[in-house]
């Protein structure tokens, strides 16, 4: 019989749900937007077994993946396994292999040499093809109508990487997705490698190039020439691992660097730049855009580390008011013949992360941005537990070109998932389709799929979707059209 720890990971709404479903029809409130026709993918960390090291982080769970199948005004419900050689080697033998989070060392010595992907961070749509990420391996490719498991993508053997970013970008343009995969000669080395991935679904490119220092790059963005991407001191070793500290720890002595590289055929690693800047903590990114010879990079600022369980390596408390991040714009010229920013500029005063755009307009300049907003404003009342981590209670929308904020708020016992932007139709104008999301209702321990109008989000939904299983608390998803996943209404 499975005992899972009495910690904060595994209890509360955080108690694992290891429920593969299939309902159709959910109930729902509201009219759900019939032109929609496709379906909402999104992924959670939810451990098949205890840990084999008697606690774990929520970031170590594997990877379950949800499906929403939107059509006809009505939403059906798939969720399944991510079968990772995790999973499956685990499954066999009725119990943890793996320990903690990006330490092998922890590992029975049985699963040495297996990817320890848990694919739990992104759910990815390319190619036809259902992508389970997880950035310290290749990504898992599954059945996106049937949501079985393929396997691990090496583009047949012609990937020299070790690792896949969690966080591709599609290139408006030509339709490449572009990736990153960072400790790609393996782990804790500065090797990063830069993919190119042709609409069919083949290794179009590889570059690989050093980065200042080994640290988590978990997001980057692109723009029409470039490559852009951040280096922010999460940092790890071989000697923390010897050590049995966590893979990361956050060091406020280092710099921050933001590397631009070329994309283009024929380019080198030794053509990136670095740009060099004081210390802060900076995750996910909302866009990039290139202005004449400028370089825009919109991201979530924090003055210090967002992650307790990745604490501070000089011994320093987790300081929650200065992990609290806001939306920044670092500018640099390419055009200049130095390592300085050109400028560093908050663009709200809203605390807020998980950003995300219209993904049509990926690399270009963006009007609209929607953001997790944490507002310590609002009434908390957190008497079913957290969803772990900051308390995102309310959904943002910020008008980067008039300015203008819209918030709405989920209430005192709910908080929010990841956003994810619909837009109406194939070539409707940037902003006009729908906000998808998952909220967490804490007390009652279930889950609701919202929808909003993306440009009048403080209306409220349009419609509530009710889940009738509990959705542990998720990290990235994305839509697909119906016709790119095969699946009829």
């Amino acid at each position: 019989m499975a005992h899972f720890p009495e910690t904060p990971s595994f209890t509360g709404f955080n108690t694992p749900s290891r429920i593969e479903a299939d309902i159709a029809d959910l109930a729902h409130e509201g009219t759900i937007p019939p032109e929609l026709n496709g379906a909402f993918f999104r992924v959670q960390p939810d451990p098949q077994f205890p840990p084999r090291l008697g606690d774990d982080i929520a970031f170590n769970g594997d990877g379950m993946i949800t499906r929403f199948h939107i059509h006809d005004g009505r939403c059906d419900l798939r969720q399944r396994w991510a079968h990772t050689d995790k999973w499956k080697l685990e499954r066999e033998a009725g119990k943890g292999l793996f320990g903690a989070y990006r330490n092998p060392l922890t590992d029975d010595p049985a699963v040495e040499g297996r990817f320890r992907s848990t694919a739990n961070t992104n759910a990815w749509i390319y190619a036809g093809k259902l992508w389970a990420m997880k950035e310290d391996s290749p990504a898992l490719l599954m059945d996106p109508a049937t949501m079985e498991t393929i396997g691990f993508e090496t583009f047949g053997g012609a990937m020299r990487g070790q690792t896949f970013t969690a966080h591709p970008k599609v290139d408006p343009v030509t339709g490449n997705m572009v990736a990153i995969g960072y400790a790609a000669s393996g782990l804790c080395t500065d090797d990063v490698a830069y993919y190119e991935v042709g609409p069919d679904g083949a290794l179009l490119r590889e570059v690989w190039f050093k980065a200042p220092y080994y640290c988590m790059m978990h997001d980057f963005a692109i723009t029409r020439d470039y490559l852009v991407m951040h280096i922010v001191p999460s940092v790890g070793s071989w000697d923390r691992l010897d050590k049995g500290l966590p893979h990361f720890g956050f060091d406020t002595s280092l710099p921050v660097y933001l590397g631009v590289l070329p994309r283009r055929e024929g380019v080198t690693g030794e053509e990136i730049r670095w740009f060099r800047r004081d210390n802060c903590f900076a995750s996910h990114v909302l866009n990039a855009w290139q202005e004449g010879s400028r370089v825009h990079f919109l991201t979530a600022e924090a003055k210090n580390n967002m992650f307790p369980f990745f604490p501070d390596v000089h011994g320093a408390p987790f300081n929650g008011m200065e992990a609290m991040s806001y939306l920044t714009d670092w500018t640099v010229d390419m055009a200049s013949n130095g390592d300085s920013f050109e400028a560093i500029s908050r663009l709200s005063d809203t605390a807020a992360e998980f950003p995300r755009i219209d993904d049509r307009f990926t690399g270009r300049k963006t009007r609209y941005g929607w953001m997790l907003e944490m507002d310590m404003r609002r009434p908390v009342e957190l008497r079913g537990g957290s969803a772990g981590g900051l308390l995102m209670n309310c959904l943002f929308l910020k008008d980067l070109e008039t300015g203008r904020e819209q918030h709405w708020w989920c209430g005192p016992v709910s908080s929010l998932q990841e956003p994810c932007f619909v837009p109406r139709f194939a070539d409707a104008p940037e902003g006009d389709g729908w906000i998808v999301q998952v909220c967490n209702r804490l007390e009652d321990h279930c889950s609701d799929l919202l929808i909003f109008d993306a440009l009048d989000i403080e209306k409220g939904p349009v419609a509530t979707i009710h889940v009738p299983i509990r959705l542990r608390f998720g990290l990235h998803g994305n839509w697909a059209d119906a016709g790119a996943i095969g699946l009829a209404a």
